[in-house]
């Protein structure tokens, strides 16, 4: 299988700083793509490959919206999201399940308990167990199984790279990349997750993330569909107070992290992003997309400040903010 990219791909994204003393250094890969689709900026081998891991979830969604899938709103956003298990989240989900008439024993995403704290401590006082909607790729999976419901396809191996829906998903994600996939792997929640190039990934998502409603092609009034849902309904994508959230609610763009340090952004006048860090670290990952946007003109200085400033990126000694996170492009 190829591998992912090395360290002389890489380049310093971000430092963690106390007391004035650098204490550890991100490294990984970035690229922004102007409005248009050229490339801004290249930090690092954007050609070097990566598992996009969640990332790629704006692009699974998109795929199911392709084979018919009836989402729309909040049920369409929660198909690209990694929430956090809040009952709120656990509500749309049950509903996509029941357009699909099945059940949470159907979903083939592990059992887990939220990561929202408020909604874990209360499953804990009332003696709950983990459970697959509450993971936090259940809204994935759930429009999966609507997909193949809609098409008549059997739901009981739908996690399998050679099932009809994994092979038009497949199929799907290397007309947005561009490219062929490299490799095929097991992301965290059992579903097919594909090696491409950083550029693939930035390339797909820019494509997304510029689509529109009224385009004359039908991927692309998907495509726009499901910008319009994600930003109307920041807090499907993680939960209250957390990074996507936060960048979505507070600036307008999308915005989709992924496991292992991934993280795609668009910005609402199409300035794309897309990195990887090496170490798979994602605590940066946001504060550098922001401020690479910023510094391409996207976002403003002031605006991408007071966002980076509700993140969790202080460094804190005996209680105090002693130092901070911090990109350094």
């Amino acid at each position: 299988m190829p591998q992912t990219f090395s360290a002389a791909d890489a380049v310093e994204l971000a430092v963690v700083e106390r007391s004035g003393f650098i204490e550890s250094r991100h490294t990984g890969i970035a690229i922004v793509l102007a409005p248009d689709g050229t490339i801004a900026q290249k930090s690092g081998d954007p050609s070097a490959l990566i598992l996009p891991r969640s990332s790629l979830k704006p692009l699974q969604a998109l795929a199911c919206l392709a084979a018919g899938a009836p989402l729309e709103g909040e049920r369409l956003a929660l198909a690209t999201a990694s929430h956090s298990g809040t009952d709120r989240h656990v509500a749309v989900v049950r509903e996509i399940l029941a357009a699909a008439q099945l059940g949470e024993d159907d979903l083939g995403c592990p059992p887990a308990w939220p990561s929202d704290t408020a909604a874990r401590d209360e499953l804990v006082r009332e003696l709950r167990q983990p459970a697959r909607v509450r993971m936090n790729c259940s809204g994935k999976h759930a429009a999966m199984l609507l997909t193949c419901a809609t098409n008549g396809w059997d739901a009981a191996d739908y996690l399998s790279p050679e099932h009809p829906l994994q092979a038009h998903i497949r199929d799907v994600i290397e007309r947005l990349i561009g490219e062929k996939i490299s490799a095929t792997a097991i992301d965290g929640c059992g579903a097919p997750v594909y090696a491409m190039t950083l550029f693939g990934l930035a390339r797909a998502v820019h494509r997304i993330g510029n689509s529109s409603t009224t385009s004359p092609f039908a991927l692309h009034r998907s495509a726009g569909a499901l910008v319009e849902a994600v930003r109307a309904n920041p807090w499907t994508i993680d939960g209250p107070g957390r990074p996507d959230t936060l960048a979505i609610e507070r600036l307008g763009v999308f915005a989709k992290g992924g496991a292992e340090g991934v993280m795609v952004m668009v910005a609402p006048n199409g300035t794309t992003v897309a990195l990887k860090m090496l170490d798979g670290s994602g605590r940066a990952a946001t504060a550098v997309a922001l401020r690479l946007l910023e510094r391409h003109g996207a976002l403003s200085a002031s605006d991408v400040s007071d966002t980076l400033s509700q993140l969790p990126l202080a460094v804190t000694g005996g209680g105090q903010d002693v130092g901070a996170i911090r990109p350094v492009l």
